[in-house]
């Protein structure tokens, strides 16, 4: 039988609830949702004289439903003489609604939230009409979140660690773990000048609203024990920040660069010259280091789209970068050692050589087989060495 039940008002109902459209209007109580009308899947002529006994106990069925009015249709069947079965379904208020599938405890706790926030923060009652489902699940929290726009709004750009930021039962995990409904709330709350628009995203939320984050830091060896970084330790692998990085203007003629930690620690010596471990895309780190662009860079990552792309986005910083075994001799030399790329890159990258173009678009196209790539690591370490000795003959 395809006839509607209770089940399926419910169902429908909660899809309804599930919108968030209830929640809504009672932030803005201007929408007029209710009386609801629902429509009835009801009987056949033919089935209500073939199944009248199931037809019997499905009208009793939906007589019997609380905080639902029946509209009854009047029908003289040519068999059964006159006969009242129901026509549509109503259910008259926000509260028999509310009733009818359980929800009447979840928008009581809504309603306390709205009156919460119109008193402590009313910019952000618009948001709880915009996202009134995220407002329910974060009920528990919302106190704590308050405080935190209450704290932030007084202490604009505070120039502190997230970690000292003095708010009762808030500690620095509740605020990391909750940093992107509070950066669209501070988005609201806080003046322009309090925003640091160009930073986005939850990995640059300290700064954003001008807290101190955690420095960048950027990962080193010393492939010539002549340059001296560390007494004592000629062939140090060292880790600084990127300021301290900035500062340090090693007499470099090489930089290499790699993505891949065993390759970053496997790496030969070389005259004049360091080791970096790459932070793939992003390279912001690096780019207070001006004493780079008197060495020579050469970037290693991925045979695939996106070890490319890292490539052009290096050189957007640094414009003299070369690639060093990412051309088509080696990926056709470790045949055996292919790959799948699985999520590759399509668009146009501009700053690639000729070659390197070429190679990428092979790649892209999956012109030589699909997905394609060879991971840095799979390079054999002969190639490595003689690579670096024709680097050195030129």
């Amino acid at each position: 039988m395809s006839w509607t039940t209770p089940a399926d008002l419910r169902a429908r109902l909660e899809r309804r609830w599930a919108r968030g459209e209830w929640l809504r209007s009672l932030v803005d109580p201007g929408d007029d949702l209710f009386p609801l009308r629902l429509s009835l899947t009801a009987p056949s002529s033919v089935e209500l004289a073939s199944q009248f006994e199931s037809v019997r106990a499905w009208i009793a069925e939906l007589a019997e439903m609380p905080h639902v009015r029946i509209e009854w249709r009047e029908l003289n069947h040519r068999i059964l003489g006159a006969q009242r079965v129901p026509q549509v379904a109503w259910v008259d208020s926000l509260d028999d609604a509310l009733a009818l599938i359980g929800k009447r405890r979840d928008a009581a706790r809504f309603e306390r939230l709205i009156e919460i926030t119109r008193i402590r923060q009313p910019m952000l009652v618009a948001w709880l009409a915009k996202s009134p489902m995220q407002a329910l699940e974060l009920a528990d929290d919302w106190e704590r979140l308050l405080a935190i726009v209450d704290w932030v709004g007084a202490h604009p750009r505070p120039g502190i660690f997230l970690r000292q930021m003095d708010v009762a039962g808030v500690d620095t995990k509740f605020v990391e773990t909750r940093r992107g409904v509070l950066a669209q709330w501070l988005d609201l709350v806080l003046s322009p000048d309090a925003i640091d628009r160009d930073r986005t995203g939850v990995g640059q939320f300290a700064t954003r609203y001008g807290f101190r984050d955690k420095p960048l830091r950027i990962r080193f060896r010393v492939l010539d024990e002549r340059l001296g970084v560390v007494a004592g330790a000629p062939l140090a692998d060292i880790a600084l920040d990127a300021e301290s990085f900035a500062r340090v203007a090693l007499p470099c003629k090489h930089v290499f660069i790699t993505e891949n930690e065993t390759n970053f620690l496997a790496f030969p010596n070389v005259a004049q010259s360091i080791v970096l471990f790459g932070a793939g895309y992003g390279w912001e780190a690096l780019e207070p280091a001006r004493w780079l662009t008197g060495c020579a860079l050469h970037y290693w990552g991925d045979i695939d789209t996106h070890g490319f792309a890292i490539l052009d986005q290096l050189r957007s910083r640094f414009a003299h970068v070369e690639s060093f075994l990412m051309d088509r001799a080696a990926l056709l030399a470790h045949e055996a050692f292919w790959g799948e790329e699985d999520d590759q890159v399509t668009r146009d990258l501009l700053r690639l050589k000729a070659d390197e173009k070429a190679l990428f678009d092979d790649l892209r196209d999956n012109r030589i087989r699909r997905g394609l790539r060879l991971e840095q690591e799979r390079v054999g370490f002969g190639w490595v060495t003689a690579a670096l000795r024709a680097l050195d003959a030129t």
